[in-house]
This record gives C-alpha cells, structure tokens and sequence, in this order.
C-alpha cells in the first residue's frame, strides 16, 4: 500500500504516513523510559512468566506476519516482536543502534561502514551481513510493494557489500547525513536469507518473541526467546488478539480477557482515568494535527494570506474541541519534542486583528475558501468546523466539504486548496524529505522551493551535528514564517492496561522503538 494514501495515524489501525520514510522506534533498553503503570501489589522489580494479552485493531483475512508487508499497527506489534531492524527511533525520533552495533561514513558521508552486534535468529544460526544484504534487496524488489522500499532509495545495493560475517560497507547514491534514519526506516526488518517470512511459513526472525501459532484476523501467540541479544523477555507468552472496535478492546481489557488495549479514544480514557480499575497510558507527541495550505494557488500562493491563517487559530480551543484535550498545542512546525526541533520560536497565539490587516493587504478582505475533511481520521470533522467558526470572525468565509474516507487522502494530494492533515512520528529529516521537498511525492502544501531544497542538500552533506541542526533550524524558520502547514495540535496516542501490568513505556510516540514493545513489559 502506497504511503501515499496513509498520511496519518488512521482510525482502524493503520500506521499513517510513515510510508516513504522512517518511523522508526525507540528507547534504549536499559534507559528509564518505561512507567510502572501499575498500582498493585509488588515491590517494583521486573519479575518472569506468565501471559499478556494485547488487544488490536486488525485487517481480517488478509493479515500478514510478513515483516515487509506491514502496515497495520498490529502487522507492526508483531513484526517486532518477531523480528529486528538495524536501527530504532527513540522517543526523539532521532536513530539508536539496534541489530547494528555501531555506525561510521566516510568523510563525504556517501559510504557508510555498519557493525553489526552478535546476534542469532530464533533457530540459532548468526545474524551476517548477507541477511542484512538479503533482506534489503528483498524490500527494494520492484515487483514487490514493501512499504520500505521508498526509504532504502538512498542506497546503491548493487555496491554495497558484505566486509566480513558481521560488517557491511553501504554505498549511497549521494550524500546522507541522515543514513541512521534509513536503517531504522519504518519496515526495514532483518529476514534470514535461508527462511522466507512469506505466508504459510513458520517465520523466523531475531527478536525477542518466537512464532507458535498465527489465525489470520483471529490471534498470534509467540514465545520468548531465551537467545534474545538484548536479554530475553520477562513474559512467558504474548497473544495478539484482534478487536477491530475500540467498544471491544476496552471491555475485553474491563472483563479481564485481556491486560493490554491499544488506541483508545480520549472519551473513554478520561471516563476511566479516575476509577481506578485500568490504567491509561498516553504517549505524547504522537500524531500532528494541521491544515495544509496548498502554496501554488489561490487563495494561499500569497504569504500574507498564509500568514493570516496561522493567526486566525486558535490552537488551545481546536486541542479542547477536536481531540477533546488530550494533546497539546502546535506552532506551524512538525515534530515537536523531536531532534532538531526549532523549539526557540515564539508561540503563535491567536491576533484577529492582524489576520484582518494581512487579508486587507493582499487584496482578500472578503475571502471564501472550502476546507476538505473527512472522518479518515478522529477529529477532522470538529477540528473543520471549529476552524469555520474561528475564521468567521476575520471575516473569512470557509466551507467545509465531507470527502469519501476511502479516497481522501489521495485526493487532497492535489486537488483543492486547504484540508485537514494529520502524520504520525518520524524524523523531522524525513518530514522535510517527503512532504516538502520540490520532487517530495506527498507534497500536500505545494512547497516548492529551489533554495529549500538546497538547504535539504546542504544538511545531509553536512557532518557536524551542530552544522546541520542550524541548517534544520534555518528551513524551519522559514515554514513557521511561510510554510503551507498550519500545525494546530499534536494528538496524545492512548492506551489502556491492567492494574498488574509492568514496564509500558510513556515515553515513546506511537511507531517509535518502545510503542507496542513486549520484551521489557511484565506482570506485576
């Protein structure tokens, strides 16, 4: 499935927007980002056994334990378990080493040597570079639609090769300061070159979890692995069950079917935070909020209207009413909290009146412009209409018009003028490289330009981290200035859990490292 139609974190489950790019995962075992969401019994120490039981929005019949096939956020939940990448974002999105031990380019950032750690597959023979080098020609197969397949464009694998059972020289097609990203790119699993993971095989991978059994749309169950390299899990089992709506998982988490429940909406959280009979965990800075002006066309190829429309929102009251508080608010930039952040810009409030001054300036005092929505995605439909109400007291006159869920976000690619947006986590590197770039493919605002680009290029040819940050800084600067996304909020990503359950990570957007991680969770 083409990113292209995946540019959120979508309500039945599906991983938006990381398409193209890394959406990696992470926090480092071993770092103190997991919180005890338990309150009972026991004296907080990590203890063995048992089974845990995650509920998941699924896909039916057609669900995969492919790791390159993944897109559903349950595909993802068990492909980790399953399965390792190189890489993992943290809750920073930036790239922490996973299956690579370490990394090094040379001085023109166009070859990159990677170390691979000791590690071995679930039937005990060694993780090599030829399985590294197997599993990546195997996503980059033009024949095959592995959503990972945009990410490793980058590299040259018909150059890059293996320098020993555990060293791999990737050459790239031109410079990428980023080149960690790549490795942590959402679906870039490591197979074992002599067992396929295709369908109606027992798939074995490197992670911290073996397969036992998989019923399509029904349930997976898979066991600890005691070889794991980063420590075998605390659990005994992990079931994936599949509750494709949010009714279910909650009351199967309630009547004590399962201890763990994934993507509950903030109605139902705040209607159980207080009662004490399951714990919710919410992941901060995990899905962006925004509309998105397209910059080639009227009414918004003028900067001053852009500008107008960023004053005119007022970000706390579309937090309150379209995500019904829970998130917090944007300042026209995407990632906040992540690495290279420009978190230096003043906050933009709302100013009625200078919106006014800008739209008489440009020549658009009367302004009418229609607003695509659609309910692809929780809060859409509010966050438009809440958007009409504040526009009207600028004199705005905004329309919003209901688009089909199926067809939506293709759609809005290219058609109309301003539309609801949302994108999950990724590198704020892989933002720009996807969305923003002159030949980036989900160009939803239009951005095109040449100088921008230029500075893309100068960031990724640039060694020094502090370098390259004041460059990010540089492009960010000129969004928040000029850009075409208007970031309102970003959305909390919520769970739900059993009193007894340990070690859920709080710290981790959704599709970073330790989301819908199982190896460093226990039973209390």
């Amino acid at each position: 499935m083409h990113h292209e139609r995946l540019p959120g974190l979508r309500r039945r489950g599906f991983l938006a927007a990381t398409g193209a790019a890394s959406l990696g995962a992470l926090a480092l075992p071993g770092c103190d980002s997991s919180g005890d969401t338990g309150t009972g019994a026991g004296d907080g120490k990590p203890r063995r056994g048992g089974r845990l039981r995650a509920a998941f929005a699924g896909g039916g019949a057609s669900e995969t334990l492919d790791p390159h096939l993944a897109n559903l956020f349950v595909d993802v939940a068990r492909a980790k378990a399953l399965y390792d990448k190189l890489a993992d974002h943290g809750p920073d999105l930036a790239a922490r080493p996973r299956l690579a031990a370490r990394w090094e380019p040379n001085r023109t950032l166009d070859r990159w040597q990677v170390t691979l750690r000791e590690a071995t597959f679930h039937d005990g023979r060694p993780v090599t570079a030829a399985d590294v080098l197997h599993s990546y020609r195997r996503i980059a197969d033009p024949k095959q639609a592995f959503r990972a397949r945009a990410s490793l464009e980058p590299i040259d694998l018909d150059a890059s090769r293996a320098t020993g059972e555990r060293g791999i020289e990737f050459v790239l097609k031109r410079p990428t300061a980023e080149f960690p990203n790549v490795l942590a790119a959402f679906g870039a699993y490591i197979v074992p070159r002599h067992a396929s993971p295709g369908a109606g095989r027992q798939p074995i991978g490197s992670g911290p979890f073996r397969f036992v059994s998989f019923a399509p749309g029904r349930s997976a169950v898979v066991r600890r692995y005691d070889g794991y390299w980063d420590g075998a899990p605390y659990l005994d089992e992990l079931e994936f069950v599949v509750a494709n709506e949010e009714s279910a998982r909650v009351n199967a988490l309630l009547g004590g079917q399962v201890e763990y429940a994934h993507e509950l909406n903030p109605t139902t959280a705040r209607a159980h935070e207080k009662q004490g009979r399951i714990a919710i965990v919410r992941l901060r800075n995990s899905a962006m909020q925004a509309f998105a002006m397209k910059t080639d066309r009227p009414p918004f190829h003028d900067a001053r209207v852009r500008q107008a429309f960023f004053l005119i929102a007022d970000r706390a009251e579309l937090v309150d009413g379209a995500l019904s508080g829970a998130g917090e608010v944007g300042n026209d930039l995407f990632g906040k909290g992540y690495e290279y952040y420009a978190d230096g810009l003043p906050q933009r409030e709302q100013d009625l009146d200078r919106a006014r001054a800008l739209l008489k300036r440009a020549g658009a005092e009367d302004l009418r412009v229609t607003l695509d929505t659609s309910a692809v995605a929780a809060g859409f439909a509010e966050a438009a209409s809440i958007f009409r109400d504040q526009a009207r007291k600028a004199g705005v006159t905004v329309e919003v018009r209901m688009g089909s869920k199926d067809s939506y976000w293709s759609d809005i690619l290219d058609s109309g003028t301003l539309s609801c947006y949302r994108s999950g986590a990724m590198p704020i590197e892989a933002h720009i490289s996807q969305r923003l770039l002159t030949d980036s493919a989900t160009n939803a605002t239009k951005w095109r330009h040449k100088d921008f680009d230029a500075l893309y290029r100068q960031a990724q040819s640039t060694r020094d981290r502090t370098e390259r940050a004041a460059v990010y800084g540089r492009m960010q600067r000129r969004l928040y200035t000029e850009g075409g996304f208007l970031v309102w909020g970003f959305a909390d990503w919520i769970l739900g859990t059993a009193r007894n359950v340990r070690g859920v990570a709080k710290d981790a957007p959704a599709n970073t490292l330790d989301w819908a991680r199982f190896d460093k969770v226990w039973l209390g």
